[in-house]
């Protein structure tokens, strides 16, 4: 029998041990000596935290790697792939994460290709798991396009009629990977149990608020197993731009107009235009008409046979008198306005919608390194400051930042209260947003006929 391929799987802390699970791990063919990981908004590294093979201390551990890989999997910063496909003479690169523009994709190709290595990507029906409940998966085009209220708009008509409806999130795993191997959330105090992250809390919260447990890890066969025993319907609550995990019954992949183009542009959004059964066009009560009618011509043109929807998300300030014609600090959710591309999001939108006097720009009174590093690397951030907070430390850094920052108050246009996580002194003003339908097909009427089909209801 010849000997496994060398595989090199290039990821960012989520697909990648997906796709190693659910794909290599069993497959005697193939042989991961490396995960590389993405330097972003939740990585960071200095030449002193690598050594021989890869991170110091972070690996993909023998309890989940399995009896193939008895000392676990090392984890090298993407930035020295070359390194690492040459160390370990990796006959195949793997890429593994989401939200890259095809160019970006075309670079890792022509890197790998470069370091003598062969690169390829994994179908994403190559790697969803079948449910033996009835599933819908909710993705996306781009980071930031509205996933997330999409999710809890569908999760609430299925339980308009008596259905128990249980989400599993896309993973976020950057602890302790065998305690993070399995994830169920009911209540704030499991928040705090595993430990989550602001990018987390920011899912999750709004499912506990609205009663529902929400699942999320690393092993996503064994979350299904755990999942299905409490559930009528799994709602796949995607992350990023990425691939379904679970194959659906109900595709659906929402694009964001305020980025027109790129539904067809990023990888592997593109690919969840072309495999969805309906496609949402969201945000059109704010974003230009022009860019709303090139959503829908691309998206026609790429998938013919979708039932396109026309959504609004309309923004709200509980206290818009903290905003109009004042010097507002604007808080965002971090991926959205990070690796998402966008300058600004809900707090950004709103604080124009409500007439605001000044956004103060956060960055000169920014001190930590990690912020400052954020807003050097992600250089379309406008007048913003991203809620960055993967841990205690950065959580901290970005409350000191806020008391630095001159201002009459602070807008929160992420999803939860930050105050549950940070002190903040200053006066609070919150944007809130849902999902509401707006013209095409009716999303309500389709998940209607979903649940008389495949649940009798």
């Amino acid at each position: 029998m010849p000997r496994p391929m060398k595989v090199v799987i290039i990821g960012a802390a989520g697909r990648d041990f997906h796709d190693f699970n659910v794909y290599f791990k069993g497959n005697r063919h193939f042989e991961v000596v490396a995960f590389t990981q993405a330097a972003g908004q939740n990585m960071r590294w200095r030449p002193e935290d690598i050594g021989s093979d890869g991170f110091k201390d972070r690996r993909y551990p023998r309890k989940l790697a399995g009896r193939r890989y008895p000392n676990g999997i090392p984890i090298w910063p993407e930035d020295m792939l070359e390194q690492c496909i040459q160390k370990y003479g990796a006959d195949l690169a793997v890429m593994s994460y989401s939200d890259l523009s095809h160019k970006e994709m075309n670079e890792l190709m022509i890197r790998c290709n470069t370091a003598g290595t062969a690169f390829t990507i994994l179908s994403p029906c190559q790697t969803m798991i079948r449910s033996g409940k009835p599933t819908i998966a909710i993705v996306a085009s781009r980071t930031g396009g509205g996933k997330s209220t999409l999710s809890r708009y569908v999760c609430k008509i299925l339980e308009e009629v008596g259905l128990k409806v249980v989400p599993v999130r896309h993973p976020m795993p950057y602890g302790d990977l065998v305690k993070q191997k399995v994830q169920r959330f009911k209540t704030y105090r499991d928040l705090a149990k595993h430990k989550t992250s602001l990018e987390e809390r920011e899912e999750y919260e709004p499912h506990i608020d609205n009663g529902r447990v929400i699942y999320a890890g690393v092993d996503y066969e064994a979350i299904l197993k755990r999942a299905e025993k409490e559930a009528d319907v799994i709602v796949w609550d995607g992350g990023n731009n990425d691939a379904p995990f679970y194959e659906p019954d109900l595709y659906i992949t929402i694009v964001d107009p305020f980025r027109a183009g790129d539904e067809l542009d990023y990888h592997p959004g593109a690919t969840n235009v072309r495999l969805a059964d309906v496609i949402v066009v969201n945000k059109v009560d704010t974003a230009p008409p022009e860019n709303v009618k090139r959503c829908v011509e691309d998206v026609k043109k790429a998938n013919p046979t979708a039932k396109i929807v026309m959504t609004a998300s309309p923004l709200k300030i509980d206290k818009p008198e903290l905003v109009e014609g004042k010097s507002v600090l604007v808080l965002e959710d971090g991926p959205t306005v990070t690796h998402g591309s966008q300058p600004g999001a809900a707090g950004y939108q709103a604080a124009k919608k409500y007439k605001v006097g000044t956004m103060v720009d956060p960055r000169p009174y920014v001190t930590s390194k990690e912020l400052k590093e954020m807003f050097a690397h992600f250089t379309h951030i406008g007048n913003v400051l991203p809620t960055l907070g993967y841990g205690d430390q950065q959580i901290k850094d970005l409350e000191e930042t806020i008391a630095k920052i001159p201002c009459d108050s602070v807008l929160f246009g992420t999803p939860i209260d930050l105050r549950r996580v940070m002190k903040i002194e200053k006066p609070i003003a919150r944007v809130s947003y849902e999902i509401e339908e707006a013209g095409g097909e009716n999303l309500k009427s389709i998940l209607q006929g979903f649940m008389k089909e495949k649940c009798g209801k």
